[in-house]
């Protein structure tokens, strides 16, 4: 038989994790949908050690619905940080759903920056209807002196390639959902993944991990082969 390689490959084997940068993830416990306790938040801390992680950003979400305060996460991120005792670096950030609650946060200047230094706000919409005045709320979000970094864009339904050129040429950035290249969301978040990915319009990349059993799973899974070159280039700082 000859020695075909396989089309998919694990993401563990693609060399993805050695030096990883999570640039969105669910672990603060106790404060959105994502994990409860501080128990689990250091058992996946610590799986991510044992694959080579970095640096881990600990986004929650704030939105109407979860009307998280940035001072108070702050609060809880000071003191998770003073019980972890692993060697990620950790890092405060949240993800902020374009809704009502955000144009009125943006308007006062209480949101929370990803990268401060970068001035970076990491920001999603609705995964079934774009918000009223997006066009208007992105330029907004520019005047306060944000870049927006928009979470998981292939996880949109409404979303077409005119609309992600359209952002990218205002200056959007993209950050990409690695469990939707593994399939986990569906095949149509999958296959734009894969289109974005391909095009080079993303920028930065996370796992969006809630819970170990999600975590692991998504470890434990694979990806186009086509992709890993790709893929890779989206390890940085």
């Amino acid at each position: 038989m000859w020695p075909f390689k396989k089309k998919n490959i694990k993401l563990a084997e693609t060399g993805i994790f050695d030096g990883f940068i999570d640039w969105h993830c669910h672990l603060l416990p106790g404060v959105d949908d994502g994990v409860k306790e501080q128990e689990e938040t250091f058992e996946i801390l610590s799986l991510m050690e044992s694959l080579g992680f970095k640096k881990v950003y600990l986004t929650p979400h704030i939105m109407e619905e979860i009307p998280n305060n940035p001072s108070d996460l702050k609060e809880r991120f000071s003191k998770l940080c003073e019980a972890y005792t692993g060697s990620l670096e950790l890092h405060l950030g949240a993800e902020h759903m374009i809704d009502f609650l955000y144009t009125k946060r943006l308007a006062e200047g209480n949101v929370l920056q990803i990268e401060p230094t970068r001035q970076w706000l990491l920001v999603e919409t609705s995964f079934i209807n774009p918000p009223m005045g997006l066009d208007d709320i992105i330029a907004k979000t520019f005047s306060a002196g944000h870049f927006p970094l928009l979470a998981h864009p292939e996880r949109y339904c409404y979303m077409r390639e005119s609309q992600y050129k359209s952002l990218k040429q205002r200056g959007v950035l993209f950050q990409l959902n690695l469990p939707s290249l593994a399939g986990m969301y569906g095949p149509e978040a999958k296959a734009k993944a894969e289109y974005i990915l391909e095009k080079g319009w993303y920028d930065r990349i996370g796992t969006d991990t809630h819970s170990m059993r999600v975590f692991s799973t998504m470890v434990d899974s694979s990806v186009s082969r086509r992709l890993v070159p790709n893929l890779l280039q989206l390890r940085q700082d």
